[in-house]
């Protein structure tokens, strides 16, 4: 290079050289809950009480994180995950998001399970400043970043899978009467709103609906006069145990409707088989997940992954359980968030990362399911698609449906 260009030229590429070198080496940044080796990532599930058969979710994730640490870890640091039980006890999850929080000082929070449970805490957690992430629970009001920047979803929401039946009903069944079984919470709430959305002008097609307490001891009388109605179309929002309880209702009572089930109780080990499977067939449900249990997915790569990971970290666990494929694939979205984060190891950056996925996926999703994120998008999954279930197993049919409700909701 010609001298006389020597000095300003080298001047500049002495700068530029710095600034590359002080973002290569830039110093960690580290919130409570992470350092050079460790991040410590807490968790809430109701490990006893009346929605105990989601317990496999959390041990899921544990196993997940003990695979990931066995392998080296996040950017070299190993995941400490602390999960408690809160029996799906409103009071009891507030005492144990604070323990997270302020005695365990977690770097987050991930997945804590349950509309009334994660309700309780939101307001906590956003004024603590600590990542609410992928919440284990469809209610569409953990998509509001204007009013809880803190706070984000995972699953597809309920609005959305209300919607997406709305419009299979709409296509092929545009006489149906329908009846519909909710649980009196947020959830249920917001499951009933997006199928009475989806229906758009058409929601008369609603004739009856009743709802239950998560504490009934039985739901028998709701089921009864719902077949009293004289709809030939059903839909069961319930938790688990409830869902059992209106399978086996219905069945017993030798009402035949056409009978759609909420994606979250589509288990056939935690479901179906208590309920009786000679009762469960022909249920119509929704799903994002491979299921295990589906034939068509017997030498499916993601699924024999997940075989071999349950094997080896999870033995005890139920391979028919789609709970299991849940906590796995809600596992790799959050260890994806960390990869993001790279050194920047604050509660303001997980968010960020979190609100930064693009085209993510997980190997036991479904194809063309993919995990889109962005500032003001916070439903990480808003695709389905619908499967009926044979007497043994889920087939799924029709095309990947959509059903977004609004960004950025106001409420």
């Amino acid at each position: 290079m010609p001298m006389r260009f020597a000095g300003l030229r080298l001047v500049t590429i002495a700068a530029i050289a710095s600034l590359v070198a002080a973002g290569v080496h830039a110093e960690p940044k580290y919130d409570p809950g992470a350092n050079g080796t460790e991040i410590k990532v807490g968790n809430i599930m109701p490990y006893s009480g009346p929605a105990s058969s989601y317990a496999v979710i959390g041990k899921t994730e544990a196993a997940y994180f003990d695979k990931i640490n066995a392998e080296g870890g996040i950017n070299g640091r190993k995941i400490k995950f602390i999960s408690y039980d809160d029996a799906y006890s409103p009071p009891k999850a507030i005492e144990q998001a604070r323990k997270l929080v302020e005695d365990d000082e977690v770097l987050l929070i991930f997945q804590p399970l349950g509309t009334p449970s994660n309700s309780a805490i939101q307001k906590y957690m956003n004024a603590k400043r600590v990542p609410q992430l992928f919440v284990a629970s469809g209610a569409t009001k953990w998509g509001d970043p204007k009013s809880f920047p803190w706070t984000m979803g995972w699953q597809p929401n309920y609005q959305s899978e209300g919607r997406i039946y709305a419009k299979y009903i709409l296509e092929h069944f545009p006489d149906a009467r329908i009846a519909v079984f909710w649980q009196n919470d947020d959830a249920g709430k917001d499951q009933v709103k997006g199928l009475r959305d989806g229906l758009g002008d058409k929601a008369g097609m609603i004739i009856a609906d009743k709802s239950y307490e998560v504490s009934d001891p039985s739901i028998d009388s709701q089921i009864v006069a719902l077949r009293d109605s004289g709809a030939d179309t059903f839909f069961s929002w319930a938790a688990p145990k409830g869902s059992a309880q209106a399978i086996r209702k219905v069945g017993e009572l030798g009402w035949k409707p056409r009978f759609f089930l909420a994606n979250v109780s589509a288990s056939v080990a935690g479901v179906l088989k208590p309920a009786g499977l000679q009762y469960a067939k022909d249920i119509i449900s929704s799903h994002y997940l491979k299921d295990p249990t589906d034939p068509s997915w017997k030498d499916d790569p993601g699924i024999t992954t997940w075989r071999a990971f349950m094997d080896k970290y999870y033995p005890s666990g139920d391979q028919v359980d789609l709970n299991a494929v849940y906590g796995y694939a809600a596992a790799q979205t959050m260890v994806q968030v960390l990869k993001q984060c790279g050194d920047d190891l604050t509660r303001e950056n997980v968010m960020r990362q979190a609100a930064n996925l693009k085209n993510f996926s997980s190997d036991v999703m479904l194809p063309g399911i993919k995990v889109n994120t962005s500032p003001d998008d916070f439903f990480p999954i808003e695709q389905m698609q619908l499967m009926q279930f044979d007497g043994r197993a889920w087939h799924l049919f029709g095309d990947v449906l959509t059903g977004e409700v609004g960004h950025q909701m106001g409420h």
